[in-house]
């Protein structure tokens, strides 16, 4: 069992895409598939699948490259709240990444969401982290 499991979630991506592996292969959760759906919907990974089995299933993902260069299209993914410090925001400060060419993930009472979709329902909550 990890301590951080978002943390994991985004470091196996991380490492990955460092590597130049075509896929990622990561432990299941509700949180989880909510972040992958948004790294899909957002152009950052090629494409994902969920495959079920008798305990908590896994996540398959594609990563994204540049096809002339081979660079990741996922340059940088950093946790914001962690375990030993959350860190809540109100809809009025939601954060801007790269001025608004990332995207932050937020955890809010209408499940994880981005920091555009935040703005436009006027909910606050938690930042998981930044994608750019």
């Amino acid at each position: 069992m990890t301590t951080d499991p978002i943390a994991d979630f985004l470091t196996r991506i991380r490492n990955a895409s460092s590597a130049g592996l075509k896929m990622v292969e990561i432990p299941s959760s509700n949180t989880k598939r909510a972040m992958t759906q948004i790294l899909f919907d957002q152009g950052y990974i090629l494409n994902y699948k969920f495959e079920e089995d008798n305990k908590q299933g896994t996540i398959k993902i594609a990563l994204k490259y540049n096809v002339s260069t081979r660079i990741p299209a996922i340059t940088k993914l950093q946790r914001i709240s962690k375990p030993g410090l959350r860190k809540y925001t109100g809809s009025e400060e939601l954060p801007r990444v790269l001025n608004g060419l990332g995207i932050a993930m937020i955890s809010t009472s209408k499940g994880v969401i981005t920091d555009k979709e935040a703005r436009k329902l006027n909910v606050g909550g938690e930042v998981l982290c930044y994608v750019y």
